[in-house]
């Protein structure tokens, strides 16, 4: 038993030792051969994973429009802007005609723009609507649904429009909440497409001129003086000015009260407050807001198998063709926005910035709004 023991001992001893042995050389064998790459290269990696973020993968798509399912691995030696938005926002529709640009315009040099379309409305999860707006505004890059905020959630954002501008290896370089600075933006594109060619191609990055696109909408934000106005009982910022005030989810006759504010909006006629809309209950029904900007727009839509229709009055007089919105037509001296499909219709512009009442004429049980936006 003694000679069985003191064979055993060093014949196990050495199979421990080759295991781990064999167990060193397997882990040294999957580490990454970096005497290929440049000692620069290696250097810049390890100092943007000190300084920058990496950029979360793409959760909980319901639909991709325009590509198929794509991810952060899959778009790894890319430059990728993903930009959140959503088809009702104005932030977001004004920012459209940029975006496109840079598509076309730095799609072959390695730009890859990703729309995550994070709905702020029910009807702005329908796969059929985020469709139609794609098309509408000729929206040619990728674009995600994510319906269940997971990958707004990933991101932590909280705005829209929110771009993220990620580089090749996969770290967010940039970022901008809301509207402008897209010189800026298309500056760091260029910056972090400069540096794709380089280190792929070994050839120099020509910028190109900074885009100006056509179809923008030029706004001035300091002479814009009243907030975004939501309906309905979860939705609401408090500006409702009708002394009833908001009931959920009942109907309630209102009336213009004699004494009306700025920046509040007021209701007259059988209206029901559901969630994120108020609801005409009757046949006709009327709304009352003075605002200070220049242009007005509401979200919409209408139940109503007919659609609904609006009769617009810009500081009490019809519009014209000079200050007609642009989803306003001028007919049998009214001026009139049909409203039928849930989106943003633009219903008054004025020539001037300043302060304007505008009159809305609903006509049509089932028309629903849910926010009044400014330019």
């Amino acid at each position: 038993m003694k000679r069985l023991k003191f064979i055993r001992k060093p014949f196990l001893t050495l199979v421990v030792v080759t295991f781990v042995a064999l167990a060193i050389i397997y882990i040294e064998s999957q580490k990454p051969d970096l005497s290929q790459i440049p000692t620069n290269y290696s250097k810049d990696i390890l100092m943007k994973s000190v300084n920058y973020r990496k950029a979360p993968n793409f959760a909980g798509i319901e639909k991709w429009i325009n590509s198929m399912p794509l991810t952060m691995d899959r778009l790894n030696g890319k430059v990728v802007l993903v930009d959140f938005w959503t088809y009702t926002c104005i932030n977001c529709i004004r920012t459209i005609p940029y975006l496109n640009e840079w598509d076309k315009k730095y799609r072959n040099d390695g730009l890859v723009i990703v729309g995550v379309h994070t709905p702020e409305f029910e009807f702005e999860k329908k796969y059929e609507n985020v469709l139609k707006a794609v098309s509408e505004y000729q929206i040619k890059y990728p674009v995600a649904q994510d319906n269940n905020y997971a990958t707004w959630s990933a991101y932590q954002n909280r705005y829209w429009p929110h771009k993220y501008l990620i580089d090749m290896d996969g770290y967010i370089r940039y970022d901008h909440i809301g509207e402008g600075n897209y010189d800026e933006t298309e500056k760091m594109i260029q910056v972090l497409l400069k540096e794709r060619m380089e280190r792929i191609k070994r050839i120099e990055y020509n910028k190109p001129d900074i885009s100006q696109p056509q179809n923008t909408i030029n706004v001035d934000f300091y002479n814009i003086n009243t907030p975004e106005i939501y309906f309905g009982y979860k939705f609401s910022r408090g500006n409702f000015g009708n002394p009833e005030g908001i009931k959920p989810n009942q109907i309630v006759d209102y009336k213009f009260p004699s004494s009306i504010t700025s920046n509040n909006a007021y209701f007259e006629g059988k209206w029901k407050s559901n969630e994120d809309n108020m609801e005409l209950a009757d046949d006709e029904g009327s709304i009352l807001l003075i605002f200070k900007a220049k242009s007005a727009n509401i979200v919409a839509g209408s139940d109503n198998s007919n659609s609904s229709n609006a009769f617009v009055y810009l500081d009490n007089e019809i519009e014209t063709n000079k200050n007609k919105g642009h989803d306003v037509i001028i007919k049998e001296n009214n001026s009139i926005s049909k409203i039928k499909d849930f989106r943003l219709y633009n219903i008054a512009s004025a020539e001037e910035y300043g302060t304007h009442s505008i009159n809305i004429n609903a006509a049509g049980k089932g028309f629903k709004i849910y926010t009044f936006t400014f330019g």
